[in-house]
Protein backbone atom coordinates (compact mmCIF):
# COMPACT_ATOMS: atom_id res chain seq x y z
CA UNK A 1 0.00 0.00 0.00
CA UNK A 2 2.98 2.30 -0.40
CA UNK A 3 1.22 4.53 -2.88
CA UNK A 4 2.20 8.17 -2.46
CA UNK A 5 -0.66 9.33 -4.69
CA UNK A 6 -3.12 7.61 -2.37
CA UNK A 7 -1.45 9.13 0.72
CA UNK A 8 -1.30 12.59 -0.86
CA UNK A 9 -5.00 12.43 -1.71
CA UNK A 10 -6.03 11.80 1.90
CA UNK A 11 -3.51 14.20 3.45
CA UNK A 12 -4.85 16.88 1.12
CA UNK A 13 -8.50 16.10 1.92
CA UNK A 14 -7.85 16.17 5.67
CA UNK A 15 -5.52 19.18 5.51
CA UNK A 16 -8.27 21.80 5.62
CA UNK A 17 -9.66 23.32 8.79
CA UNK A 18 -13.16 22.02 8.10
CA UNK A 19 -13.87 18.34 8.71
CA UNK A 20 -14.27 16.54 5.37
CA UNK A 21 -17.05 14.23 6.60
CA UNK A 22 -18.21 16.33 9.53
CA UNK A 23 -17.84 15.61 13.24
CA UNK A 24 -21.06 13.65 13.80
CA UNK A 25 -20.89 9.83 13.81
CA UNK A 26 -22.16 7.70 10.96
CA UNK A 27 -25.81 6.86 11.56
CA UNK A 28 -25.46 3.10 11.02
CA UNK A 29 -22.47 2.88 13.36
CA UNK A 30 -24.35 4.79 16.05
CA UNK A 31 -27.33 2.46 15.69
CA UNK A 32 -25.23 -0.71 15.89
CA UNK A 33 -23.02 0.37 18.80
CA UNK A 34 -26.17 1.00 20.82
CA UNK A 35 -26.84 -2.77 20.62
CA UNK A 36 -23.45 -3.76 22.10
CA UNK A 37 -21.78 -3.57 25.49
CA UNK A 38 -18.69 -1.34 25.29
CA UNK A 39 -15.33 -3.07 24.99
CA UNK A 40 -12.27 -2.66 22.76
CA UNK A 41 -13.00 -1.42 19.26
CA UNK A 42 -10.82 -0.78 16.19
CA UNK A 43 -11.54 1.78 13.47
CA UNK A 44 -9.49 1.15 10.30
CA UNK A 45 -9.06 4.04 7.82
CA UNK A 46 -10.58 6.34 10.43
CA UNK A 47 -9.69 9.67 8.84
CA UNK A 48 -10.59 12.62 11.03
CA UNK A 49 -11.99 10.55 13.87
CA UNK A 50 -15.69 11.33 14.00
CA UNK A 51 -16.70 7.71 14.58
CA UNK A 52 -13.85 6.79 16.90
CA UNK A 53 -14.49 9.82 19.10
CA UNK A 54 -18.20 9.01 19.27
CA UNK A 55 -17.43 5.44 20.40
CA UNK A 56 -15.06 6.79 23.07
CA UNK A 57 -17.81 9.06 24.43
CA UNK A 58 -19.95 5.91 24.82
CA UNK A 59 -17.36 4.17 26.98
CA UNK A 60 -15.49 2.13 24.38
CA UNK A 61 -11.72 1.62 24.56
CA UNK A 62 -10.96 2.98 21.10
CA UNK A 63 -8.11 2.21 18.72
CA UNK A 64 -7.89 3.68 15.22
CA UNK A 65 -5.50 4.01 12.31
CA UNK A 66 -5.12 5.72 8.96
CA UNK A 67 -2.30 6.45 6.51
CA UNK A 68 -2.88 10.21 6.87
CA UNK A 69 -1.11 12.14 9.62
CA UNK A 70 -3.45 15.06 8.89
CA UNK A 71 -6.37 12.77 9.68
CA UNK A 72 -4.74 11.75 12.96
CA UNK A 73 -4.09 15.37 13.94
CA UNK A 74 -7.74 16.33 13.49
CA UNK A 75 -9.00 13.16 15.19
CA UNK A 76 -6.92 13.89 18.28
CA UNK A 77 -8.13 17.49 18.22
CA UNK A 78 -11.75 16.26 18.10
CA UNK A 79 -11.09 13.77 20.89
CA UNK A 80 -9.67 16.57 23.05
CA UNK A 81 -12.73 18.74 22.41
CA UNK A 82 -14.92 15.85 23.58
CA UNK A 83 -12.80 15.01 26.62
CA UNK A 84 -11.93 11.48 25.47
CA UNK A 85 -8.83 9.60 24.35
CA UNK A 86 -8.31 7.53 21.21
CA UNK A 87 -5.24 5.38 20.52
CA UNK A 88 -4.71 6.57 16.93
CA UNK A 89 -1.78 5.26 14.89
CA UNK A 90 -0.54 6.34 11.45
CA UNK A 91 0.70 3.68 9.06
CA UNK A 92 -0.14 0.51 7.21
CA UNK A 93 -2.01 -2.22 9.05
CA UNK A 94 0.76 -4.81 8.87
CA UNK A 95 3.18 -2.48 10.73
CA UNK A 96 0.95 -1.38 13.62
CA UNK A 97 1.40 -4.26 16.07
CA UNK A 98 -2.22 -5.16 16.81
CA UNK A 99 -2.65 -8.52 18.52
CA UNK A 100 -4.64 -11.58 17.52
CA UNK A 101 -8.16 -11.45 19.00
CA UNK A 102 -7.50 -8.05 20.62
CA UNK A 103 -10.84 -6.40 19.80
CA UNK A 104 -14.49 -6.93 20.69
CA UNK A 105 -15.59 -5.03 17.59
CA UNK A 106 -14.12 -3.67 14.35
CA UNK A 107 -15.95 -0.83 12.59
CA UNK A 108 -15.34 -0.43 8.86
CA UNK A 109 -17.15 2.79 7.97
CA UNK A 110 -16.45 3.87 4.37
CA UNK A 111 -13.09 2.11 4.61
CA UNK A 112 -12.60 1.92 0.83
CA UNK A 113 -9.17 0.39 0.28
CA UNK A 114 -7.65 -0.03 -3.20
CA UNK A 115 -9.31 -2.88 -5.10
CA UNK A 116 -6.23 -5.11 -5.19
CA UNK A 117 -5.82 -5.22 -1.39
CA UNK A 118 -9.30 -4.74 0.09
CA UNK A 119 -10.12 -8.44 0.60
CA UNK A 120 -6.69 -9.29 2.01
CA UNK A 121 -7.01 -6.38 4.45
CA UNK A 122 -10.43 -7.59 5.58
CA UNK A 123 -8.97 -11.03 6.23
CA UNK A 124 -6.02 -9.55 8.13
CA UNK A 125 -8.32 -7.39 10.24
CA UNK A 126 -10.57 -10.33 11.01
CA UNK A 127 -7.71 -12.04 12.87
CA UNK A 128 -7.63 -9.18 15.37
CA UNK A 129 -11.29 -9.74 16.31
CA UNK A 130 -12.18 -11.92 19.29
CA UNK A 131 -14.34 -14.98 18.83
CA UNK A 132 -17.90 -13.75 19.28
CA UNK A 133 -16.84 -10.21 18.34
CA UNK A 134 -18.61 -8.04 15.78
CA UNK A 135 -17.82 -6.46 12.44
CA UNK A 136 -19.83 -3.29 11.75
CA UNK A 137 -19.56 -2.25 8.10
CA UNK A 138 -21.03 0.44 5.88
CA UNK A 139 -19.56 1.37 2.50
CA UNK A 140 -20.67 2.14 -1.02
CA UNK A 141 -21.98 -0.70 -3.18
CA UNK A 142 -21.08 -1.39 -6.79
CA UNK A 143 -24.41 0.18 -7.83
CA UNK A 144 -23.18 3.47 -6.37
CA UNK A 145 -21.48 4.44 -9.65
CA UNK A 146 -24.94 5.23 -11.05
CA UNK A 147 -25.56 7.61 -8.14
CA UNK A 148 -22.21 9.39 -8.59
CA UNK A 149 -23.08 9.92 -12.26
CA UNK A 150 -26.20 11.82 -11.16
CA UNK A 151 -24.61 13.68 -8.23
CA UNK A 152 -20.86 13.83 -7.61
CA UNK A 153 -21.43 15.45 -4.20
CA UNK A 154 -22.53 12.10 -2.79
CA UNK A 155 -18.85 11.07 -2.90
CA UNK A 156 -17.29 7.63 -2.99
CA UNK A 157 -14.79 5.84 -5.23
CA UNK A 158 -15.31 6.02 -8.98
CA UNK A 159 -13.72 2.65 -9.76
CA UNK A 160 -15.98 -0.35 -9.39
CA UNK A 161 -13.21 -2.49 -7.90
CA UNK A 162 -13.08 -0.32 -4.78
CA UNK A 163 -16.84 -0.67 -4.28
CA UNK A 164 -18.50 -3.62 -2.53
CA UNK A 165 -21.02 -6.37 -3.17
CA UNK A 166 -22.89 -8.60 -0.74
CA UNK A 167 -21.04 -11.59 -2.24
CA UNK A 168 -17.65 -10.02 -1.45
CA UNK A 169 -18.61 -9.41 2.17
CA UNK A 170 -19.79 -13.01 2.55
CA UNK A 171 -16.50 -14.22 1.06
CA UNK A 172 -14.34 -11.96 3.24
CA UNK A 173 -16.15 -12.86 6.49
CA UNK A 174 -17.20 -16.49 6.00
CA UNK A 175 -19.05 -18.41 8.71
CA UNK A 176 -20.07 -15.22 10.50
CA UNK A 177 -23.53 -15.07 12.05
CA UNK A 178 -25.21 -12.39 9.95
CA UNK A 179 -27.11 -9.89 12.06
CA UNK A 180 -27.70 -7.73 8.98
CA UNK A 181 -26.41 -7.83 5.42
CA UNK A 182 -28.21 -5.62 2.97
CA UNK A 183 -27.74 -3.37 -0.02
CA UNK A 184 -29.85 -0.25 0.19
CA UNK A 185 -30.35 3.30 -0.99
CA UNK A 186 -29.72 5.90 1.72
CA UNK A 187 -29.52 9.66 2.13
CA UNK A 188 -26.15 10.96 3.30
CA UNK A 189 -25.45 14.28 4.97
CA UNK A 190 -21.89 13.88 6.24
CA UNK A 191 -19.67 16.96 6.04
CA UNK A 192 -18.46 18.28 2.69
CA UNK A 193 -18.00 15.03 0.79
CA UNK A 194 -20.98 12.73 1.49
CA UNK A 195 -24.14 14.55 0.41
CA UNK A 196 -27.10 13.08 -1.41
CA UNK A 197 -28.59 9.72 -2.31
CA UNK A 198 -26.24 6.74 -2.54
CA UNK A 199 -26.19 2.95 -2.56
CA UNK A 200 -24.47 1.16 0.31
CA UNK A 201 -23.78 -2.27 1.72
CA UNK A 202 -24.52 -2.57 5.43
CA UNK A 203 -23.21 -5.54 7.38
CA UNK A 204 -23.16 -6.46 11.02
CA UNK A 205 -21.78 -9.91 11.67
CA UNK A 206 -20.61 -11.94 14.66
CA UNK A 207 -17.41 -13.96 14.44
CA UNK A 208 -17.90 -17.66 15.18
CA UNK A 209 -16.97 -18.88 18.68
Amino acid sequence: MKDNTWLHRWDERYGNEEFAYGTEPNHYLKEQLAQLDPGKILFPAEGEGRNAVFAATKGWNVHAFDISSNGQKKALQLAGQNGVTVDYQVGELSTLGYQKEQFDAIALIYAHFPAEIKSSLHKMLEKYLKKGGYIIFEAFSKKHLDYIAKNEKVGGPKDIGSLFSIEEIKADFPDYTIVELTEKEIELHEGLFHNGTGSVIRFTGQKPF
